[in-house]
C-alpha cells in the first residue's frame, strides 16, 4: 500500500495515553489518519508481530525477538484501598504494610512479583478492572501501576503510593523488519524531534540494550526523554479506533479463611 494513503495504526494497553503524540501526528500528517487500537496488556506484543498494528504503546518486559523497543518511563505502583480502609490515613506504605491484607491479584496482572505480599484471596480476578470492584466490595485491596488506578476510578475508593513494590515500565515497540517511513515519523514525535530536524532516517538496530534510536525519514507528518516520570492525564483526540474485545469476569473472589 502506497505510505501517502495509508492509515497509521497505533495500539495502547490500558493505562498509556497517547493522545500527546496522537496531537502531533495529526498536526503534521494530516494526510495519513492515525487509527487507535486499544489490546489488553498481555496481547500487545501479538498485535504488532501480527501486523495489527503498526507500532504500539506496551508494558514491559516482552519477549523481544523480532521487535525494536524504546523504554518510555517507568510508573508509580500503589495500592487500591477503599476510603475508609486506615492505608487511607498516609501518605505512602511499604510492601510489608500490606502483609496483613488480602491483596488480589488479577490475571492481566503488569507487576512482576517475586511474591505476592499479604494473604492472596482463592480466585484471581480475570482483570484489574474487576478486581477494583472487588475492592470496592471489601474482598481485598489491589496493588496496581498509578494510570490503572486512575483508569478505573471510583469514588468510593482511594489509593496510595507503595514505595518498594515492583514498577510497570512502557516502551514504544514495532517490528525491526517494519520500520517503514510513518513509523520512523512516529518515533521522531515521541522521542522529542520538531518537524524542522525531520530529515533523512537512522534508526539504530536493537542491540539488546533496550534503546532504539530513530531519525526521521521524509517529512510525512504527524514523554520523551530516556529519565523514568510520572504519567499526566492525556485527553485524545477524535481518530478512528479499532479494538480487540475481551470477556469479563464475573465472579467474585472468595476470602481466605
Amino acid at each position: 500500500m502506497d505510505d501517502e494513503a495509508a492509515t497509521f495504526r497505533l495500539a495502547y494497553v490500558p493505562g498509556v495515553t497517547p493522545g500527546k503524540w496522537v496531537r502531533v501526528w495529526s498536526e503534521r500528517r494530516p494526510d495519513v489518519p492515525i487509527e487507535l487500537i486499544t489490546v489488553a496488556a498481555t496481547d500487545g506484543a501479538a498485535c504488532v508481530r501480527d501486523g495489527i498494528a503498526d507500532i504500539a504503546l506496551l508494558r514491559l518486559p516482552l519477549e523481544r525477538d523480532g521487535l525494536s523497543v524504546i523504554p518510555l518511563y517507568t510508573e508509580v505502583s500503589v495500592v487500591v484501598v477503599p476510603k475508609e480502609h486506615a492505608i487511607s490515613a498516609v501518605d505512602e506504605v511499604t510492601v510489608a504494610d500490606l502483609q496483613d491484607e488480602t491483596v488480589l491479584h488479577p490475571l492481566d496482572d503488569v507487576l512482576d512479583w517475586v511474591a505476592l505480599p499479604g494473604e492472596e484471596a482463592f480466585e484471581r480476578p480475570v482483570d484489574t478492572e474487576l478486581a477494583i470492584s472487588h475492592v470496592a466490595s471489601e474482598v481485598g485491596v489491589l496493588v496496581t501501576p498509578q494510570s490503572l488506578a486512575r483508569l478505573h476510578h471510583r469514588r468510593d475508593l482511594t489509593y496510595r503510593p507503595v514505595a518498594d513494590a515492583p514498577q510497570s515500565q512502557v516502551g514504544l515497540v514495532w517490528r525491526s523488519d517494519h520500520t517503514t517511513d510513518l513509523v520512523d515519523e512516529f518515533v521522531g514525535i515521541v522521542r522529542g524531534r520538531t518537524a524542522n530536524s525531520s530529515r533523512g532516517r537512522t534508526i539504530v538496530p536493537d542491540d539488546g540494550s533496550g534503546d532504539q534510536g530513530g531519525g526521521t525519514a521524509k517529512r510525512r507528518g504527524a514523554r520523551q526523554g530516556s529519565q523514568p516520570r510520572k504519567v499526566v492525564g492525556d485527553k485524545t483526540p477524535k481518530v478512528r479506533r479499532g479494538g480487540t474485545g475481551r470477556a469479563k469476569g464475573s465472579g467474585r473472589p472468595r476470602r481466605r479463611r
